[in-house]
């Protein structure tokens, strides 16, 4: 198992260094602000996604005093369309820490880094490694792809006990002497050659001691033992509008989309019609005797979460005289288009097919 795993880590740095072209803004990057920014960035994102989120955060707010200074909406705003927006909220929190009671500088210990909010084990590798060169592994979903493969292993990467022994694993593996060259190496390669999906064994040059691809067994691991079931939820928007102004809130409850606005909403438990919806008790206390005029009614929007199948419509509404429901407030069509709102409702207000031009 040693000679095993000496040559696992010999063949990759030598990957890396003769065949490996993977180019992204970050990488080789010391600043452990600008490492910080794109690691968080790239929870749970694609890299082709976050690229150019990375770009504009930096453009931005060049210096972690330039984040934490910024307004709330303004960030959120600059974060949109990336979904998990607890990741951008600890992202401030997390900014204006530093730049009030670290006076601006960055731990350099991973213990330290660690217990900044919003960073994990894999982020604090991440960055003590890469900025300061520190001897920590990072384990993400690439590590335990590549490290199941080459060992066949098939513990659960999910489980206790299997992220316990891939963490341990590759903390073993880790060139002690360039542990960033070596994370971002064994990264790069989950993501190009040791794939999710139709991986590059043919021309792998691990392939010879790869244990998985001897036993013919790549295409089932890493093996995961829990199943996600999402929560199937209705989402039915209402866009009352009069006089160049629109009813909205700030979503601030502990549910998807927090910090983030929204129309007026009808949260239902399956589907319905827009003369169902007409009938919710919900729809009724809202209008009451208000007179409306119905505009538009959008075709059916859904997005899938990790753990939220959402499905939804946009009703365009006008009522006969001002009206205000509690917890809203109404803004007009400037203002509308400078604040955040999540992908769900963003995908609809870009449809050409949308009549009302609210951005």
């Amino acid at each position: 198992m040693e000679e095993l795993q000496k040559t696992f880590t010999r063949l990759l740095m030598q990957w890396n260094k003769q065949t490996n072209k993977r180019d992204m803004p970050w990488k080789g990057e010391k600043d452990p602000y600008k490492i910080w920014l794109s690691e968080i960035i790239l929870q749970q994102t694609r890299v082709e996604q976050g690229w150019s989120y990375y770009n504009n955060f930096i453009e931005a707010f060049p210096t972690v005093h330039q984040l934490a200074a910024a307004p709330e909406d303004k960030v959120f705003k600059l974060w949109e369309g990336l979904g998990y927006y607890t990741r951008c909220k600890n992202l401030i929190t997390t900014a204006k820490y530093i730049s009030k009671e670290l006076k601006g500088v960055f731990p350099i210990n991973y213990d330290s880094i660690l217990q900044l909010k919003g960073i994990g084990p894999y982020t604090a590798a991440a960055i003590a490694s890469f900025a300061y060169n520190l001897p920590y592994a990072v384990v993400d979903g690439n590590v335990f792809r590549v490290l199941a493969r080459y060992f066949d292993n098939d513990t659960p990467t999910d489980s206790n006990e299997g992220k316990k022994l891939f963490t341990e694993m590759a903390n073993a593996l880790l060139d002690k002497k360039n542990p960033g060259i070596y994370n971002q190496a064994l990264m790069d390669f989950g993501a190009v050659v040791c794939k999710p999906r139709q991986p590059l064994c043919a021309n792998c040059p691990l392939q010879k001691n790869c244990c998985g691809f001897a036993n013919d067994k790549v295409d089932v691991l890493p093996v995961k033992e829990k199943k996600i079931v999402p929560k199937v939820r209705w989402l039915y928007y209402l866009i009352v509008e009069r006089a160049g102004k629109t009813l909205i809130r700030k979503r601030t409850q502990k549910d998807i989309w927090e910090n983030l606005y929204e129309f007026v909403l009808l949260e239902h438990t399956g589907a319905v019609t827009i003369d169902e919806l007409q009938q919710l008790p919900a729809f009724k206390k809202m209008f009451g005797n208000t007179g409306f005029s119905i505009n538009t009614i959008s075709p059916l929007y859904n997005q899938k979460l990790t753990h939220q199948q959402l499905y939804g419509q946009f009703i365009s509404i006008t009522p006969a005289k001002k009206m205000l429901i509690d917890g809203y407030e109404e803004v007009d069509r400037k203002s509308l288009a400078a604040l955040p709102f999540p992908k769900f409702i963003t995908s609809y207000l870009k449809d050409k097919n949308v009549s009302l031009n609210l951005l």
